[in-house]
């Protein structure tokens, strides 16, 4: 079945700019892009102006986390139940494409897949790996018992330490059919048991995750926020830095030199710190998270100086999922609207490795599109309230939202 969005503006993210055009789809796939196209046999959509854009790419989301409630609370089948809604609404919001960093698995992936969930297409990193009293060790510092860190597994992480014991940690995960790896860095803002400034892992720990992944076709993604964290982990070939708040000049410039990509995920913190009533978090979580928020949008403005590249993510672990796009607005106090549609969208697609598939409007490229009320280069709130401004969704050619 062919399909002709007609009569609209095509949002090229490369140059950060408009262009009338028209766009023909087949099956899952655009077939052309360009002014006053033709089908035949194609179902025809009249835009009458509105945006075609590439559909959202959050590279840092956490679908069985709900943030409302602790996760090691729940039952696993209530767990994948608040995660299908969750991934309906991610959807229905814009966001096409998501890379889980915690939590979800293989099965979920494949549940959204095959079609039993409605949901973004899915990029999964299982159970991240943390030292002992590290940011995935979710022991409360009182307990005085080392088998007592397999109680961290519930709360979707993997307490490994040792080579060996990574090695083994970062086979299990891949065996399990995660897409990417990911590992604790840094201390972090919901572990109780370390400060934000607590670099984690050996240098031979994190290589040999590195080393397991490449020979697996999979890469490494780590949670860092201290420059010395950064740097220990680009060095020893990890591919994409998440949070990195604290990200200075010189670990920028190695970040740039080799390649990595920063995945920044400012609106949590604001979040936490503005529902920490709300969401019950302790006053030494609050703290941190204020430590970080404190860092504001500095760490993008670093990024940007020394050419890396950037990509979208949210991570609303504990915090309500409804802010998700305010990290575009929260961006654009730093960044210009088109370089921030560019991190949600082809830089995105980088990460997940899908480059030539995702993150524009393009002959050849999966169908995931957006079309908007409106020009979000302009006026980035047509992507806030909930999918509100976004009268049709698209994924892989097919309409999840609005009707042809």
């Amino acid at each position: 079945m062919r399909s002709l969005l007609r009569g609209g503006a095509v949002l090229d993210v490369d140059a950060g700019a408009l262009r009338r055009a028209d766009v023909l789809i087949e099956g899952a796939r655009i077939v052309a892009v360009g002014p006053g196209l033709t089908a035949a046999d194609a179902r025809v959509v009249e835009l009458g102006g509105r945006t075609i854009m590439p559909g959202l790419i959050d590279c840092h989301v956490h679908v069985c986390a709900d943030g409302m409630v602790p996760y090691p609370s729940l039952f696993p089948s209530l767990v994948t139940a608040r995660a299908a809604r969750l991934l309906r609404e991610t959807l229905l919001r814009g966001f096409t494409t998501i890379r889980d960093m915690g939590g979800a698995d293989a099965g979920l992936r494949r549940a959204v897949e095959e079609g039993l969930f409605p949901g973004p297409r899915m990029f999964v990193s299982g159970r991240p790996l943390s030292q002992t009293g590290g940011h995935g060790d979710m022991r409360n510092p009182a307990d005085f018992c080392p088998g007592c860190a397999l109680r961290a597994e519930a709360n979707m992480m993997v307490v490994a330490d040792g080579v060996d014991a990574v090695r083994r940690a970062a086979r299990e995960e891949i065996r399990r059919g995660v897409d990417q790896i990911k590992i604790m860095a840094s201390g972090g803002i919901s572990s109780p048991a370390d400060p934000v400034d607590y670099d984690q892992y050996a240098l031979d720990e994190i290589a040999a995750v590195v080393d397991e992944a490449a020979r697996a076709g999979k890469y490494v993604a780590a949670h860092a926020y201290t420059p010395t964290a950064i740097t220990r982990a680009v060095e020893c070939g990890v591919r994409t830095i998440e949070h990195g708040n604290f990200l200075d000049e010189a670990a920028a410039a190695l970040m740039a030199a080799r390649g990595a990509i920063l995945v920044p995920t400012l609106v949590v913190y604001r979040r936490v710190v503005r529902h920490a009533a709300e969401i019950g978090i302790s006053a030494f979580h609050l703290a941190k998270a204020e430590e970080v928020l404190a860092t504001g949008t500095r760490s993008l403005a670093i990024a940007a100086r020394a050419g890396v590249r950037m990509a979208l993510g949210t991570d609303l672990f504990r915090a309500p999922k409804q802010y998700q796009a305010e990290e575009l607005l929260i961006r654009a106090e730093a960044l210009p609207a088109a370089e921030v549609l560019r991190q949600a969208t082809i830089h995105g697609a980088e990460v997940v490795r899908m480059t030539g598939q995702l993150g524009r409007v393009a002959e050849g490229y999966l169908a995931d599109l957006l079309v908007v009320d409106g020009d979000p280069l302009s006026d980035l709130s047509l992507l806030q309230d909930q999918g509100a401004h976004l009268p049709m969704i698209l994924k892989g050619g097919a309409c999840v939202k609005g009707e042809w």
